[in-house]
């Protein structure tokens, strides 16, 4: 039912910034919760921050804490990953995801996912 699309990815120096931004098309965008999944080549996709569907409750994987930050907007059907500090450890492919059910931990069982966008951090 919702369709995902990322945007905003590209190429940063380290410790610059970047905001991704995931655009639903959905109309119940907003009785999803959302989260960013990425992944390097070479390794497993990795669970990122997710957001409730109210904004009112974030989650963020212990690598990304305190410099990444995870936010949506319901009357514009968007979600958004603000990342500061970027890392070169940072690069990778970043998903946009929508579970009705907060279903992060098992990654093949969450309703929709977006295309991805590519993020690199040079050092």
């Amino acid at each position: 039912q919702a369709q995902l699309v990322e945007s905003g990815g590209g190429l940063v120096q380290t410790g610059g910034s970047l905001r991704l931004s995931c655009a639903a098309s959905g109309r119940t965008f907003s009785t999803y919760s959302m989260a960013w999944f990425r992944q390097a080549p070479g390794k497993e996709r990795e669970f990122v921050a997710a957001i409730t569907m109210s904004g009112g409750r974030t989650v963020y994987a212990d690598s990304v804490k305190g410099r990444f930050t995870i936010s949506r907007d319901n009357a514009k059907n968007t979600a958004y990953l603000q990342m500061n500090s970027l890392k070169p450890e940072d690069t990778a492919v970043y998903y946009c995801a929508a579970d009705r059910n907060w279903n992060w931990s098992y990654p093949s069982q969450i309703d929709y996912w977006g295309q991805g966008t590519q993020v690199t951090v040079s050092s």
